[in-house]
């Protein structure tokens, strides 16, 4: 196959690749459409009416303004059963991109704190889980974003739902607001997170500065970071990253709607890559940011000058540093594989 094709034909290639989403916001997939129904569902009064207005609120001058949009996004959610057709929708989007495997995060306390139960809204999220899996074939496990913005004795009583109620969910988070809200105050948090046998991320280093990736690896441990692009500044910090074989999750376009980045082209994925530091490709909020995970795939050949055979590798390695079991890590390595010698005879 040759990889320098015209971009119509890296597109299709693109579209067919098979793929895992590793960063994916529930509540930011969201799609303008089903929001208009969920606040018609709700009762809810908006700013927004239609298609065209909420694409235009969809729109963003940096990231403390995305932070506003979302929560108000939030405030739509009126009832658990919202959820379910969210998920399943999120996961219909994800299979037609071929995307196989999903770690979708839930930001639960965003919705307790307005009046829904934990528990209702865990099970409708599995509902349409399960859904997507017998209909699309796509699976989906759970992470638990504890909103670093509630503090940690707010983290630590959501360490207690899920202790109580586990289903499908197989680590935690912080997101949030950076600015303001370090990750050093969450070292007990982390800790009863591990012993209760989840695994370990946090969003840093996309609204703050290397020293919040710091604080992440040092002091809570964690085996992911989400977004990491200030990481690029700070060689040491890189280097302490590959000896720790901690991946990032990258989400080029959200850093490109938010600010974070200036241009895709600024990106530091290809740093991330040549420090041999293992990286995934995500959408984060795709209706949000007009994306999904084709597009990033698409944006990194066309900007970055990714050949076929370099996305080929960061699905891959999405594969190894994801949070399968080993088991399935094997399994799904082998279908990867199988597809693309396929498209590379086609």
């Amino acid at each position: 196959m040759n990889t320098t094709e015209p971009h119509i034909n890296a597109e299709e290639t693109i579209r067919r690749l098979p793929k895992l989403e590793q960063h994916i916001h529930i509540i930011g997939s969201t799609k303008p459409e089903t929001l208009l129904a969920i606040i018609e569902d709700g009762g809810v009064e908006m700013p927004f009416k239609t298609l065209e207005e909420v694409k235009t609120f969809f729109q963003y001058s940096d990231f403390n303004h995305f932070i506003s949009v979302y929560s108000t996004v939030n405030d739509c959610i009126t009832d658990p059963k919202h959820y379910e057709r969210i998920t399943y929708e999120m996961l219909e989007s994800e299979a037609a991109c071929n995307v196989k495997h999903v770690e979708a995060i839930f930001s639960a306390n965003d919705h307790v704190r307005r009046g829904l139960d934990y528990g209702e809204m865990l099970d409708a999220i599995n509902t349409g889980i399960r859904r997507a899996k017998r209909k699309l074939g796509i699976t989906c496990t759970i992470r638990v974003d504890l909103v670093r913005n509630y503090g940690p004795k707010v983290a630590l009583k959501e360490l207690d739902w899920i202790k109580e109620k586990n289903d499908n969910i197989v680590a935690v988070d912080i997101g949030g607001s950076e600015d303001g809200f370090p990750p050093e105050p969450y070292e007990k948090v982390y800790k009863k997170a591990k012993d209760l046998g989840l695994h370990l991320v946090a969003h840093a280093g996309e609204a703050a500065g290397p020293e919040s990736v710091w604080g992440a690896i040092k002091t809570l441990g964690v085996e992911r970071i989400g977004h990491g692009v200030t990481a690029a500044r700070d060689p040491a910090l890189l280097s302490e990253i590959k000896t720790r074989g901690i991946a990032i999750e990258t989400c080029p376009v959200s850093n490109l709607r938010t600010g974070a980045v200036k241009t895709i082209k600024d990106h530091p994925i290809r740093r991330f890559i040549n420090n041999c530091i293992p990286v995934s490709v995500n959408s984060d909020d795709p209706p949000m940011f007009n994306t999904d995970i084709n597009n990033e795939y698409l944006q990194l050949h066309r900007e970055q000058g990714f050949t076929i055979d370099e996305l080929m590798r960061i699905s891959l390695d999405s594969i190894s540093t994801s949070f399968l079991t080993d088991k399935r890590k094997e399994e799904l390595h082998g279908e990867f594989l199988s597809e693309y010698r396929e498209l590379k005879r086609s």
